[in-house]
C-alpha cells in the first residue's frame, strides 16, 4: 500500500508547481490584454493636462468632458458614424453568410466537375495580401457608381473565402445520415440545405457572423479609399478625423474608442455561448 501511495505522493508537489506556473501565466496574458482596455476607458475620463502629465495614472480630476464634447456638442456625428458602421457590418455579415454558406454546403455536398478546382482557386485567394485587391475593387465601385454609398463597404466584401473554408469543414462534420433521412422522405437539395444543414451549423455561422461583422466594423483602410464625405463615414475613419481635428486631444480619441468598443462587446457577451459550442464541435472532430 505504502509502495502504491508513493509515486501519488512525489507527483503532487510537480503537479502544484506546475498548476502555479499555468496559473502566473494566464494571469500575465490576461494583464497584458486587460491593460489597454482600463488604460483607454481610464483616459477618455481625463483632462488633456492630466493625459499628458499622468498618462498612466487614476483620473485627476475625474471629467466627463470629452464624453460631453463627442457626444453632446454636435461638432462631430459621432452618432452618424455608429449607425453607418452598423448598418455596413449587419449587412456585409448578412451577405456573407448568405453566400458562404450555399457555396460551403455545395463544395461538402454536392458532387460537380471541377469541384476540387474550384475549391482549390478559392483557398488560393487567402495566400494573396488583402491590400492587392484594393484597386481593382475601387476600380470596380468607381464603374457601378458605389462611391460614397454603404453599397461600396458592403457588397466588395460579402463573398470571403475564408467564410466558404470554415463552413465546408463544418459541414463536412455533419453526419451524413440525417441528410440522407430527409433525402429518403423526398426532400430536395435546397430545402435539405435550409431546414437540416444550417439548423445544424448554427454555432458555426454565429462564429462567422461575429467574425464577419467585427471585421467590417474595424476596416479603416477600404472606407478611407471609398466613403468622401463626413455623413456618409463609418466609425473608424471618423475617429481618426477626431485625432486631427483635436490633435492632442487623448481624451476624445479614447472615448470615440471607447464608443466603437460597447456594440462589440455586446455582440460578442450574446454570441459567446455559440462560440464556444463551435469551437468545441470543431475539437472534438479534430
Amino acid at each position: 500500500m505504502t509502495t502504491s501511495l508513493a509515486p501519488a505522493r512525489r507527483s503532487s508537489p510537480r503537479r502544484a508547481a506546475s498548476r502555479t506556473l499555468l496559473y502566473a501565466v494566464l494571469g500575465f496574458l490576461t494583464l497584458v490584454v486587460v491593460f489597454p482596455l482600463v488604460w483607454m476607458v481610464l483616459t477618455s475620463f481625463k483632462t488633456d493636462a492630466d493625459a499628458v502629465r499622468n498618462p498612466y495614472s487614476l483620473p485627476n480630476p475625474f471629467s466627463t468632458e470629452a464624453y460631453q464634447t463627442l457626444l453632446l456638442s454636435g461638432q462631430q456625428p459621432i452618432f452618424l458614424w455608429l449607425w453607418n458602421s452598423f448598418a455596413a457590418a449587419t449587412i456585409q455579415t448578412v451577405l456573407i453568410l448568405a453566400t458562404a454558406s450555399m457555396a460551403a454546403y455545395a463544395l461538402a455536398r454536392l458532387d460537380f466537375a471541377g469541384k476540387k478546382v474550384v475549391f482549390g482557386l478559392i483557398i488560393a485567394t487567402l495566400l494573396v495580401p488583402p491590400v492587392v485587391f484594393l484597386i481593382p475593387n475601387y476600380l470596380i465601385v468607381e464603374n457601378f457608381g458605389w462611391l460614397d454609398t454603404i453599397l461600396a463597404i458592403t457588397v466588395p466584401g460579402a463573398a470571403g473565402a475564408f467564410g466558404v473554408f470554415f463552413l465546408r469543414q463544418f459541414f463536412l462534420g455533419l453526419p451524413v445520415e440525417v441528410e440522407e433521412a430527409a433525402r429518403i422522405d423526398g426532400a430536395g437539395e435546397f430545402r435539405i440545405f435550409l431546414q437540416v444543414a444550417l439548423p445544424l451549423a448554427k454555432p458555426a455561422l454565429a462564429t462567422l457572423a461575429v467574425l464577419s461583422f467585427l471585421g467590417n466594423w474595424n476596416d479603416f483602410l477600404w472606407p478611407v479609399y471609398v466613403l468622401l464625405s463626413p455623413e456618409n463615414m463609418t466609425l473608424q475613419p471618423g475617429l481618426a478625423m477626431l485625432q486631427g481635428a483635436y490633435r492632442t486631444h487623448f481624451g476624445i480619441v479614447m472615448a470615440g474608442a471607447v464608443i466603437a468598443s460597447v456594440p462589440v462587446l455586446v455582440l460578442f457577451a450574446l454570441a459567446q455561448r455559440q462560440i464556444v459550442d463551435s469551437v468545441a464541435g470543431a475539437a472534438v472532430k479534430g
